[in-house]
């Protein structure tokens, strides 16, 4: 999962990235209005936490500006503004989700669950091909009913493969999913998870379901 934070407190920005990095999350912050807007037009993330006092531009401009270009990732906003008419303000704009500062940081945590959890409604709750079974909510894996341990990023990677069922996934793909705006794509990284994956998800099993297409990337299938 890929997250965009647009806050200008450093700070709160600076903590919140570090607690959803430690949950698993790819995350790119931006500490102004238009740097942020940017990127949520630019990049592919999966929810944005959007502060509505921002320099440069406000987060009710750009809430409003994405939904007119029709970018429909779930937004949550942030506010120091706690009144009835300011959230409907942020609401009305096109906001999922409106928190009150100062918060806890477990609050939000559950408030982005709850989004991504409604976001990914329409898609299948647990992922399989075969024998091999990804459930996105218990971040759990397993293999012929055997439960195989995966690291954060490893896990980001094969559900990402598993939504791709039988599509070749570029090593571009899966970095701009797993890893933030900063990640060098020029490194093999990439090909070192799916390495540690084959091992993990393929080793002493059949079929082999993790496949390299040489030059242009992987795909996960029962075929070749």
């Amino acid at each position: 999962m890929r997250l965009l934070l647009i806050e200008d407190e450093q700070r709160l920005s600076t903590t919140i990235k570090k607690g959803f990095i430690e949950d698993g999350f790819a995350v790119d912050a931006a500490l102004d209005g238009e740097e942020g807007q940017y990127l949520a037009e630019t990049e592919n993330y999966d929810l944005i936490v959007l502060d509505i006092m921002l320099p440069k531009k406000d987060g009710v401009s750009i809430c409003r500006e994405l939904r007119q270009k029709n970018i429909i990732t779930p937004i949550i906003m942030l506010t120091a503004k706690s009144t009835i008419e300011d959230k409907i303000t942020g609401l009305e704009n096109g906001a999922d989700d409106y928190l009150t500062k100062p918060f806890s940081f477990s609050e939000l945590r559950a408030r982005i669950q709850a989004l991504l959890r409604r976001s990914q409604s329409n898609l299948a709750s647990v992922l399989k091909i075969n024998d091999l079974e990804l459930d996105p909510l218990k971040h759990s894996v397993s293999r012929q009913d055997k439960k195989i341990l995966l690291t954060q990023k490893e896990f980001a990677i094969l559900e990402y493969l598993m939504r791709h069922q039988d599509e070749v996934v570029t090593r571009t793909m899966i970095v701009e999913h797993v890893w933030d705006y900063n990640f060098e794509s020029m490194s093999n990284i990439v090909d070192v998870f799916i390495g540690s994956l084959r091992k993990k998800i393929d080793r002493g099993y059949n079929p082999k379901l993790i496949h390299t297409l040489r030059g242009v990337g992987y795909k996960i299938s029962t075929e070749l």
